[in-house]
């Protein structure tokens, strides 16, 4: 069975240093929360990450994955006076490496979202002169949603292209963070700020704040990608529209509709065969495509849990690759 993952990460240095500063104000604790030498999950190595050649290649073979679409890390953390340098020269980087090996990595546009304008400005390059498959964004930008007006022109230009946006997880403001995850050892907190469950909460209302806000109306033919099961939402949509009804918020569609026709979900690495079934009844075969959210969670296993779920053979290949080659055009 192929396997197209989608949410498989890459660590740009130069970036890391620049955005260091922004992110340890929003998550003080998190490089010593998260550093390899504790043994905790979700940890890999700074060497694995930075690998877009040989070893990301084996690993990818070992554990039978054909193809990764490739994103960088930390860009919403971007000071404006360097953002869009930075992240011009990483999805270069990333390009090289597709273009190193085009039969096995597509890739995600990182975006400067701290200046707006060349932020759509270098969508516009990634995907018409590098060729990369859509964007990949961390979060809010600055404590801000997407969905707030100045972020339009990035918007309107992902629908222009269609190609979509992977909204994924990002550290909340230090706000959220000291009322609703602050007060336990450091680990704790910082672990419930994140991966654990604060970004993914974040997300959703993410999400929410799109959906409300109209963005989809604006642009009806506009994907969003959202890891995680559909970080929270798909479980939610029933709740959503008997306390949100179109009476109510003025939109065009029904949070349901929205999520069957702007939406796809992925697992990123939450090989749970309850959340799959579930998604499948919920949102469809079509709207969900495959993640490993390499290397924070590994590749091994991530064949056996697609060929384990009680799905039809073509329900599988989709999941497994054929949605992602539609979408995509790959």
């Amino acid at each position: 069975m192929k396997l197209i993952t989608l949410e498989e990460h890459y660590l740009d240095l130069a970036v890391v240093r620049a955005s260091a500063a922004a992110s340890a104000q929003l998550s003080p604790h998190f490089s010593a929360t998260y550093d390899p030498k504790r043994g905790a999950p979700y940890s890999p190595a700074a060497d694995v990450l930075i690998d877009l050649d040989e070893g990301r290649l084996a690993d990818m073979d070992r554990n039978g994955i054909d193809m990764q679409v490739l994103s960088c890390l930390t860009t919403q953390q971007l000071p404006s006076d360097v953002a869009a340098e930075l992240v011009a020269n990483t999805n270069d980087t990333l390009a090289a490496a597709v273009a190193r090996h085009p039969d096995r990595f597509a890739a995600f546009a990182s975006l400067p979202t701290s200046d707006p304008a060349a932020a759509a400005t270098e969508l516009k390059r990634a995907v018409q002169e590098l060729g990369m498959v859509g964007t990949l964004i961390h979060g809010r930008t600055e404590g801000e949603f997407l969905s707030s007006p100045q972020f339009e022109p990035i918007l309107q230009t992902a629908a222009e292209l269609e190609v979509p946006l992977y909204l994924h997880p990002g550290i909340p403001p230090r706000a959220t963070t000291a009322s609703n995850y602050d007060g336990f050892d450091p680990f704790v907190s910082t672990r419930l700020q994140t991966t654990a469950w604060g970004w993914h909460q974040e997300t959703a209302v993410h999400f929410l704040h799109l959906v409300l806000s109209g963005v989809f109306d604006r642009f009806p033919k506009f994907q969003v990608i959202l890891g995680h099961w559909g970080e929270m939402v798909p479980f939610f949509l029933e709740r959503l529209d008997e306390s949100l009804p179109q009476s109510v918020t003025g939109l065009e569609r029904t949070f349901e509709e929205y999520m069957k026709q702007n939406v796809y979900i992925t697992p990123s690495g939450m090989f749970n065969q309850a959340q799959l079934q579930f998604c499948v009844e919920t949102v469809g075969v079509d709207r969900i495509m495959y993640a490993v959210d390499y290397p924070f969670i590994g590749n091994g296993g991530a064949a056996a849990f697609l060929e384990a779920a009680k799905l039809s053979g073509a329900a599988r290949e989709a999941i497994g690759h054929g949605n992602a080659e539609r979408l995509f055009g790959l």
